[in-house]
């Protein structure tokens, strides 16, 4: 199957396209291919190719280089395509999450040829998926030299705000043991799982801390989001695990985000079973305060992780901006305001004119 891409329409036409382009996380190949031969024809671009990711580069010498980056990929299609209009709205699976993004990147990559800084555009694969399979990891392990930039911009739906950083996040399991015994005689037995009853007393005692980091409040948050336990419907059980999730704000390491959880939790076995740094919003970066002046709008922080932590792992300041709605990403609903699109498309035009 091929798709031509027509980067001379507006914004909002060109997010029906992408969004009527199915891509699911490990199929974006028909998506990735229409990116690159649209982009191939840009005159001003230098592009590039590595699986289903696509980077352009402009190269025109300026002092500094700004980095603009989105997702191809969406979550499984909820039989909400083709993408459809109601009245301000644009309908369709990955309207929000992140196409209208990206189809803001695309107009500015083919219709601004100087902008006042360099610019490379990344539209990568694989974000809505396990880590490991991450076209941006996947880029910056064999082609760092392609995402060396001063500042990033990830098209993150953020409702057309400026959202900084973004949280750190990790997941342990509790665990609690006993001894089985035949429901009937259960004074022969220890129950697992009302052994585990203080660990739910602590999370419901748990008060997440508030900080602020570059004038942004960053909410932290420490919350079951699972438990297992149990053998069968007569027998008194000998161990049950509670699944915990920290979200922690980014001035904490991972290493000390699980010390303040074991902390939490003293006296129980913790085993820590997945983990991601938080990243640091960087607004008193010349780059940064110069964006934040050009969107015009108050920043805040960004609640959830994204991959602005992989830019800041990277030493490169990142921020979160796009025109879908964070809350509504995933939704079998999702959608996106239309005007939105193209007001994120004039406001990053500002900034780079």
């Amino acid at each position: 199957m091929t798709v031509k891409l027509d980067l001379s329409q507006d914004a909002a036409s060109l997010t029906a396209q992408l969004v009527d382009i199915p891509s699911v996380s490990g199929d974006e190949r028909v998506l990735a291919d229409a990116v690159e031969e649209a982009l191939r024809a840009v005159p001003h671009l230098t592009v590039y190719r590595d699986g289903d990711s696509v980077v352009a580069r402009t190269e025109l010498g300026r002092a500094e280089r700004i980095l603009i980056a989105g997702h191809l990929d969406t979550v499984p299609i909820a039989d909400n395509l083709p993408s459809r209009i109601e009245g301000p709205l644009m309908y369709g699976c990955g309207t929000s999450d992140m196409k209208s993004g990206v189809a803001v990147q695309l107009r500015l990559a083919a219709h601004l040829p100087e902008p006042n800084r360099d610019v490379t555009y990344v539209f990568y694969d694989c974000e809505e998926v396990e880590a490991a399979r991450n076209g941006l990891l996947r880029l910056a392990n064999n082609h760092p030299e392609w995402l060396v930039a001063d500042f990033a911009v990830l098209m993150e739906p953020t409702g057309g705000a400026v959202e900084g950083g973004c949280q750190g996040t990790l997941r342990v399991t509790v665990t609690t043991t006993g001894t089985r015994a035949h429901s009937a005689r259960s004074w022969l037995g220890d129950n697992a799982i009302h052994a585990a009853a203080p660990i739910l007393a602590r999370l419901r005692a748990y008060e997440g801390a508030r900080v602020e980091i570059d004038g942004l409040e960053y909410r932290e948050g420490l919350n079951a989001v699972k438990i297992e336990g149990g053998v069968a419907g007569n027998v008194i059980p000998d161990a049950c695990a509670v699944t915990v999730n920290f979200r922690f704000a980014p001035n904490r390491s991972v290493e000390q985000a699980l010390a303040h959880v074991c902390e939490v939790f003293a006296g129980f076995d913790v085993v820590l079973t997945d983990e991601a740094a938080g990243a640091l919003p960087g607004l008193d970066r010349p780059a940064a305060a110069a964006f934040v002046a050009a969107i015009g709008t108050p920043p805040r922080a960004k609640f959830g992780w994204t991959d602005v932590a992989r830019f800041s792992a990277l030493g490169i300041p990142a921020v979160n901006y796009g025109p879908g709605d964070p809350n509504l990403a995933h939704k079998r609903d999702e959608h996106v305001e239309i005007a939105l699109i193209g007001d994120s498309e004039e406001r990053l035009r500002h900034w780079l004119g």
